[in-house]
């Protein structure tokens, strides 16, 4: 078995039970899961970490307050890496911190 990896994305009227998948490569294990705010995917990383996922990576529409959120809701185990917009276009064009 490879890493077990995470992806966390915002999206409006996203469910964290409904809207995950898994993808099984011979190298990594990706869980992702669509979220509709910052709170939830506080829950969401914490899961994460319980099913033993070391690296973490957030969308573009994380601002920098949203990442700062999902650093502190998870262990220094855990790795958390950001894809990078300014703007979201997910999300009015805005960053997640003028969004949530």
């Amino acid at each position: 078995m490879g890493l077990k990896a995470g992806f966390i994305f915002l999206g409006a009227g996203a469910e964290e039970k409904v809207h995950r998948s898994w993808i099984h490569t011979p190298s990594v294990e990706l869980l992702t899961v669509g979220v509709a705010d910052y709170e939830i995917a506080e829950l969401v990383a914490r899961e994460m970490e319980q099913l033993g996922i070391k690296a973490l990576e957030l969308c573009g529409g994380f601002g920098i307050e949203g990442v700062a959120r999902i650093k502190k809701a998870v262990s220094k185990e855990v790795i958390v890496g950001v894809v990078r917009f300014d703007h979201h276009p997910g999300l009015n064009d805005q960053s997640g911190d003028e969004f949530f």
